[in-house]
């Protein structure tokens, strides 16, 4: 079938990238679902700095790629061996596939699936290949192939994904709810309730406030949780105040003041930021980090203090999180008006807007735009 959809040509793009313009708007080809896979036509994707980094080359990625991993859509077909769904159901694309065999799966979250990762590094699906191609000028369907990003893709109108990468939630969930339930909300909540796990009642810090910190902090209030909030943006840190954070402050106001708190998550992807977390981190706490720095990113550390402090630092990929497991956990907590994630989307664009969304991104001015469809 034919779609639009928002495809990469090349990574390492120069900023401004909408004046570079790295991405190309327009028809596509999608294969109809295969076996354990699904047709979810797509109605609303966050912009998101894994995107980025995929732009800007801090991530490398088969090229060209149509992108997009976070995303919620409607069930449109489902390819052969899936009897769980059928058309109408609303489901959240998560970017990592969870088999439930593989040694990672068998990790309760801590480690990413195996199988998944693969085929997340490679460009494809699951289950083997890619099914993107362009479109020829002539309306034939014997185009090149595109790559498929985290298995998600979800920056077009239709994707197909793997019955692994998807959730079904129930229709009072909106659509733009059940977007940033597939990634911002799975990692940055998940770096509080699985990777973290603080007490009842304790203090965190969380250092990067963009979509994925700020609904770390909207997990943490809901649980309450005492929440300093850390970002060098200053609108950011008034909306932490707004979002019910204890104290916000800069990186260095937060360190010049002597704060520590049992636990600290960095979620700026930033060498310098992990080095805040830690420093915020009372001894005997813990940090955690989810953020994704560039692959030469360092950190300088003192094993010495970790020693003397008896300190743990937790790495989390997309937050520890089981998707079917975590997902639903969220959704009640947003039914229950505990966690207003509504209050995370900044702007919807189109998907045409793409090139000037990633700069905008990139200036720490958003939280999460939506391309809407």
């Amino acid at each position: 079938m034919q779609i639009t959809g928002a495809v990469l040509e090349v990574s390492g793009a120069t900023a401004p990238f909408a004046a570079s313009r790295p991405f190309t708007v327009g028809p596509l080809e999608l294969d109809g679902p295969g076996p354990g896979e699904l047709l979810v036509c797509i109605e609303a994707a966050g912009v998101c700095h894994s995107d980025l980094s995929v732009v800007d080359g801090n991530r490398l990625r088969p090229t060209p790629m149509l992108l997009g991993h976070e995303a919620a859509g409607i069930v449109e077909q489902v390819g052969p061996g899936v009897d769980d769904l059928r058309p109408g159901v609303r489901v959240v694309m998560t970017f990592l596939p969870r088999c439930g065999a593989c040694a990672g799966c068998a990790t309760d979250g801590r480690l990413p699936c195996e199988p998944g990762t693969a085929a997340n590094t490679a460009g494809t699906l699951v289950g083997g290949g890619t099914r993107l191609r362009r479109r020829s000028k002539d309306g034939a369907d014997a185009g090149a192939p595109v790559f498929h990003h985290l298995g998600v893709s979800g920056f077009a109108s239709h994707a197909v994904v793997s019955r692994t990468s998807v959730v079904p939630v129930p229709p009072d969930v909106p659509a733009e709810i059940a977007a940033l339930l597939g990634c911002a909300v799975l990692t940055g909540g998940g770096a509080v309730l699985n990777a973290a796990r603080p007490a009842s009642g304790s203090a965190i810090a969380i250092v990067g406030l963009g979509g994925v910190g700020m609904a770390a902090l909207l997990v943490a209030v809901a649980l309450g949780l005492e929440v300093v909030g850390v970002d060098a943006v200053p609108a950011k840190l008034d909306l932490a105040r707004e979002f019910g954070a204890t104290e916000a402050l800069s990186p260095a106001d937060a360190v010049a003041r002597g704060i520590r708190t049992p636990t600290a998550i960095e979620a700026a992807g930033s060498a310098r930021a992990f080095e805040t977390a830690l420093a915020l981190t009372a001894p005997g706490g813990t940090t955690v980090t989810v953020g994704l720095p560039g692959p030469d990113a360092r950190a300088e550390v003192s094993p010495l203090q970790l020693t003397a402090e008896a300190r743990t630092v937790i790495g989390s990929y997309l937050g520890s999180a089981v998707p079917a497991r975590d997902i639903p956990r969220y959704v009640e907590m947003w039914r229950a008006g505990r966690l207003p994630l509504e209050r995370l989307v900044t702007s919807r664009i189109r998907l045409d807007d793409i090139d000037a969304a990633m700069d905008r991104l990139g200036a720490g001015g958003e939280l999460r735009q939506l391309i809407v469809f």
